[in-house]
């Protein structure tokens, strides 16, 4: 009798078991729950036409109001896993690139390197700043007054962009940058804000001691809290190393050997500006 009352206590629990299984399985989701999964692709400009479209503001380190249904479909390159990208991420297509601004941390949880996105650009700002393209809102600078294209409301956002299905970071590969043009204007224009390499060089202030980007030595000059480092052989009005002091690698000693430096190449009117995404962006240079 008692084995009985056992054989039917087992059955109960596994009875039980069984429904609970079944209550808490995980349900398939057939849209991601970040974005406006709305949207549907209308009127897609690729890069370079919607940088054509707003030339004369992006050249001049102005902005507007887009006012037409237009969109974009690109992949994201780089994004602030690190701190070096602050409230932005990069995007690019076959035929260029730019930079997206939004007030909000955490951005990599939902846009990982390789996420394919669609952004409505109806009621966003597009603009130059220092001539480089980005998507964004309206920064008032609060001494002057002055106006530029700085991060959109992380609200107004998320009305604005879908996930689409495509995440294949194996296929974010850097194109070579070309250092026979880095004074050529056009190759600035065109490729700004792309994720490139520079093979083979050295950072000048490297000496085993010196860190990337310093909050508290008076020796380096801040510009809007990140540091400019030179490298080797280029004036640094032409191209600079560009890391945030709140970059997680910030404060990691510059290695002194030659170096394959990959980040997002954007530009500060004629100077190149290389963001590292990540430390393991730059690396021992490959013989």
């Amino acid at each position: 009798m008692k084995y009985f009352k056992y054989i039917m206590i087992a059955f109960a629990f596994g009875l039980f078991a069984s429904c609970m299984e079944g209550s808490y399985d995980t349900p398939a989701m057939a849209q991601p729950p970040y974005g406006n999964n709305a949207l549907t692709e209308t009127n897609v400009l690729t890069i370079q036409e919607l940088k054509d479209k707003y030339n004369s503001v992006i050249s001049t380190s102005s902005m507007t109001e887009v006012t037409e249904d237009i969109q974009i479909k690109a992949i994201v390159t780089g994004n602030d896993i690190s701190g070096n990208l602050y409230n932005q991420f990069a995007v690019q297509d076959s035929t260029g690139a730019l930079l997206v601004s939004v007030t909000q941390g955490g951005l990599y949880g939902y846009l990982p390197v390789g996420q394919e996105i669609l952004i409505s650009l109806k009621g966003l700002i597009i603009g130059g700043y220092g001539k480089q393209t980005q998507i964004g809102g309206i920064y008032t600078n609060a001494t002057t007054g002055a106006q530029s294209v700085g991060r959109m409301n992380r609200y107004v956002w998320d009305s604005h962009y879908k996930l689409l299905k495509t995440n294949k970071p194996e296929t974010v590969l850097p194109t070579l940058f070309d250092v026979t043009k880095i004074s050529n204007q056009q190759y600035l224009t065109d490729h700004c804000g792309k994720l490139m390499t520079i093979k083979k060089v050295k950072l000048s202030e490297a000496n085993g001691k010196a860190v990337f980007a310093p909050s508290n030595d008076p020796s380096v000059v801040l510009l809007a809290n990140a540091a400019n480092r030179s490298i080797t052989g280029f004036s640094s009005s032409k191209i600079v190393l560009r890391t945030s002091t709140f970059a997680d690698f910030a404060n990691d000693i510059m290695p002194t050997t030659d170096l394959d430096i990959t980040g997002i190449f954007t530009r500060y009117n004629n100077t190149w500006q290389i963001l590292l995404r990540t430390s393991s962006d730059i690396q021992p240079s490959q013989k």
